[in-house]
């Protein structure tokens, strides 16, 4: 089994609720921002680091998605009846995955700065982690107002509390996934088993980081890619 991950499986089966009418026609992952869909701002950074396979769960009016994810080369998995949270829909889709380590990514964000991927690729220690996760501290967060997920310790353990905003974009290892029976899960209940091993890090992003979760998320995003291109 490799130790590394060469497989990302992006999470784009919500409801987009909090993006109002703008989803009310499409799924938030299609809404566009900055002259592309949302979730082509994750995709091409996705690709830019050369995985084995990229897949997608869907659930909210897939099939302008499907088509979309077809024609970029991700294989898609369609969540019916029920959608299944991160967590279930992580396990669900470990047949196309397979067994190693695999990136997860939420696909409603903005980076502005190294890519993602990169990063946390480049920090990767599975002897010791079981996950890491890509935070992002609170002054170079925009379109967050919550109080953060996560504090560090001085070696990059991550503990939970009021610090940096976790960012969306992890690696994680995936065979504790088979003790969890139920079929709709966070991955939040993954990472509190990992977390009291010891076994989750962080790494803290140093570029900008856009919530684009709402409606007044668009234009900052929209502002923080301009910058970039200047």
């Amino acid at each position: 089994m490799r130790h590394d991950p060469d497989t990302i499986m992006l999470f784009a089966a919500g409801f987009g609720t909090r993006m109002g009418d703008l989803t009310k026609d499409r799924p938030k992952p299609l809404v566009e921002v900055g002259g592309a869909p949302l979730i082509a701002h994750t995709l091409n950074l996705a690709k830019s680091i050369g995985p084995r396979k990229i897949a997608a769960n869907l659930h909210y009016k897939p099939n302008e998605l499907a088509a979309y994810l077809k024609g970029h080369g991700v294989e898609t998995i369609l969540e019916v009846p029920d959608i299944l949270e991160t967590g279930g829909g992580l396990k669900n889709a470990l047949p196309i995955l397979g067994g190693n380590p695999v990136f997860t990514a939420n696909t409603d964000a903005i980076w502005q700065g190294p890519n993602p991927f990169r990063c946390l690729l480049d920090a990767w220690a599975p002897d010791i982690m079981d996950a890491l996760l890509l935070c992002v501290p609170k002054t170079k967060a925009l379109g967050h107002t919550g109080q953060g997920d996560f504090i560090f310790d001085p070696n990059g353990r991550l503990r939970r509390g009021p610090g940096h905003i976790y960012g969306g974009i992890q690696i994680i290892k995936t065979d504790r996934l088979a003790q969890i029976e139920e079929p709709a899960f966070s991955l939040n209940l993954l990472w509190s088993q990992i977390l009291d091993d010891e076994r989750l890090f962080g790494v803290q992003y140093p570029g900008k980081w856009c919530d684009v979760g709402a409606p007044d998320g668009i234009p900052l995003a929209e502002s923080i890619l301009e910058a970039s291109n200047v």
